[in-house]
């Protein structure tokens, strides 16, 4: 297979999975690049066997393969402030592929330093939004860097090509059947794209999902978990003290059985185009769905709205890849703040898919059972009532008097023959 001579560097850190793509794009970096190649693959919750892994990247030509257990820094510091975030994707994603390349990136880097490289290299295609995350991260934290992108350089286009051209240089590839999904895993989520989720109208096999049960096969017994947060961090769950990590798989397990975080999504790529994706979130659905009951109880009604205003445009930029940007580090100062009084406990109800909250308690509430009471007039006097209904519906007084149109009822409609076509 032909390749493509260019700019010769020393030495590349690539961000390995041991997969195929990978696989091959150890030679191809040291034909084409002439250079050494460093592995390194970091282990965030993917479930993937990494025993082997360390032989086949030095048999694919690596000098060496570094491995990083990054869970725990995975779950505190990138899905625990996402979650306080309340960041949502285009109302469904949960922003777990999103969440975890600027994670990966950093450590390129940091491993790129360690070992004295002056490149790294991803197998992100061209067409998606990985690309943009992890060059964008690089950017960011060390812009002297070289960014190698194999498949916006070489022929290869096919399985088959990868296959061929790992074949002529004896190069060991797995062996298992390829999945008709792309999947990505990690402890927050399980995405599948690709294969029959190209088509929107056809449902999802049953088969294809391995986190979640079907609300129909989920047991018909409900499940009751109690999880308590600390400043909007999660520490317990069901009374014993653990890690976010931990607490985070804990629930996937407990979701899953139950049918918890399936989401089946068009979403915008940021290139552009469409695309059909399905997601497997069941702790993270859990643990935002918890802590958005706590924040209810304990945020006024102002920092409740604006605060989901700011998340519409923090879910924007994980998206996008702009994790390390000043706009996401200023609205993390803001998140930050309004988390002092997210101290307290949910208790929800898990049954067939669905996330019943049944009871929420906190040291900050700002419930008052006694203002809250109908009957209650020396803490709050009904008749109050009058004048201000008078002062908040002033404008609209003011227009039924001056006979102005009120809309759905008598107001102009436009004219839309004038724009039809002879």
């Amino acid at each position: 297979m032909p390749s493509h001579p260019t700019k010769s560097v020393e030495k590349v850190v690539l961000a390995y999975s041991g997969g195929l793509d990978t696989s091959v794009i150890v030679p191809w970096l040291k034909e084409n690049y002439g250079c050494e190649v460093v592995c390194f693959t970091a282990d965030v919750g993917q479930a993937d066997e990494l025993e082997g892994l360390e032989e086949k990247a030095l048999a694919s030509g690596a000098s060496q393969l570094v491995i990083k257990d990054l869970n725990e820094e995975f779950a505190s510091e990138y899905l625990v402030p996402l979650m306080r975030s309340g960041a949502i994707y285009e109302r469904k994603y949960l922003l777990g592929t999103s969440v975890v390349r600027p994670l990966i990136a950093k450590y390129l880097v940091d491993v790129a330093h360690q070992v004295g490289a002056d490149a790294v290299a991803h197998g992100a295609t061209g067409k998606g939004n990985d690309q943009v995350r992890f060059e964008l991260t690089v950017m960011a934290l060390d812009p002297r860097l070289k960014v190698i992108a194999p498949w916006r350089e070489w022929d290869i286009r096919s399985r088959e090509d990868a296959l061929e051209f790992a074949t002529e240089r004896g190069i060991p590839v797995p062996n298992t059947l390829k999945s008709i999904y792309s999947r990505d895993r990690n402890l927050w989520h399980l995405s599948h794209e690709g294969g029959p989720l190209e088509e929107t109208w056809v449902e999802p096999e049953e088969s294809m999902f391995l986190l979640s049960a079907s609300p129909e096969d989920a047991p018909d017994q409900a499940e009751y978990v109690e999880i308590e947060f600390d400043s909007g961090i999660p520490t317990t769950l069901n009374g014993e003290k653990i890690t976010p990590a931990q607490l985070i798989s804990q629930l996937n397990t407990i979701g899953g059985v139950h049918g918890i975080g399936r989401s089946d999504l068009v979403e915008s790529r940021l290139v552009g185009m469409k695309s059909h994706g399905v997601y497997e979130t069941p702790g993270g659905t859990i643990l935002m769905a918890a802590h958005r009951e706590l924040e209810s109880l304990v945020l006024d009604k102002n920092t409740i709205q604006y605060k989901d205003v700011v998340a519409l445009k923090y879910a924007e930029l994980l998206y996008n890849g702009l994790w390390f940007s000043p706009l996401k580090e200023a609205i993390d100062a803001f998140m930050d703040n309004t988390q002092g009084p997210v101290t307290g406990t949910v208790r929800l109800k898990l049954y067939k898919g669905n996330i019943i909250p049944v009871g929420r308690k906190s040291p900050f509430t700002l419930y008052r059972e006694d203002f809250a009471t109908f009957g209650q007039e020396d803490v709050y006097d009904q008749s109050d009532a009058e004048g201000f209904i008078h002062i908040y519906g002033l404008p609209l007084k003011v227009r039924a008097l001056n006979k102005l149109p009120v809309s759905g009822m008598d107001m102009p409609k436009p004219d839309y023959s004038r724009f039809k076509r002879d």
